[in-house]
C-alpha cells in the first residue's frame, strides 16, 4: 500500500499545519508573558494592566485555531478504536470515511457563520468592551483555522478513497 505521508502534496500539506503550529506556540509565549505581567503589575505594582482578560481571549482563541490543521494532520485529536476489530478493515475505512465527511461537513458550517459574523463585525465596527480592539480579526481567525483543517480533512478523505494510509507514524 503506498504511504501517504511520503507524497509531494502531503510534504507541503504537511508543513503548513506545522508552520501554524510554531504560530500557536509563539501565541502562548505571548499569553504567558501577557498574564505573567498582568499579575506583577497587579499585585506587586498595586496598578493592574486594563484589559488583559481581552488580550488572553483573543490570543487563545488564535492559538487554537492555528493548532486545529496541525492537530488535525498529526492525527492528535481523540480516537476511539473500541470496535476496530469487529468492524473489520472495510468498515474502518467506512468509518474514516465518514467521520472525515461529517468533520467536513460541520466545519464548513462553521466557516461559513465565522466569515459571515467576520463581515457583520467589519460592517459595524464592532469592538472589544474595555480596549476597543476589533473583533473582525478573531472570527477571520476561526474560519481560517477552520477552513484549513477542512482542507487536511479533504486531503486525508481523497487518500483514503485512493488506498494510501494517511499514516502518522
Amino acid at each position: 500500500m503506498q504511504r501517504f505521508k511520503h507524497s509531494a502534496w502531503s510534504a507541503l500539506a504537511g508543513q503548513v499545519p506545522a508552520l501554524l503550529a510554531v504560530g500557536a506556540g509563539i501565541c502562548l509565549i505571548v499569553m504567558v508573558g501577557v498574564i505573567t505581567a498582568g499579575v506583577i503589575m497587579r499585585y506587586v505594582v498595586g496598578n493592574p494592566l486594563l484589559g488583559v482578560n481581552e488580550i488572553v481571549q483573543m490570543i487563545a482563541v488564535a492559538l487554537a485555531m492555528l493548532a486545529l490543521p496541525y492537530a488535525t494532520s498529526s492525527g492528535a485529536h481523540v480516537a476511539v478504536d473500541l470496535l476496530d476489530k469487529a468492524l473489520g478493515r472495510w468498515g474502518r475505512l467506512f468509518g474514516d470515511l465518514l467521520s472525515r465527511a461529517l468533520s467536513i461537513t460541520a466545519l464548513v458550517i462553521l466557516c461559513g457563520r465565522a466569515w459571515s459574523k467576520a463581515a457583520e463585525a467589519l460592517e459595524f465596527g464592532d469592538v472589544t468592551n474595555m480596549l476597543e480592539l476589533p473583533l473582525w480579526p478573531i472570527y477571520g481567525a476561526v474560519f481560517a483555522g477552520m477552513g484549513l483543517c477542512v482542507l487536511v480533512f479533504a486531503v486525508q478523505f481523497v487518500a483514503l478513497l485512493l488506498g494510501w494510509s494517511p499514516g502518522n507514524d
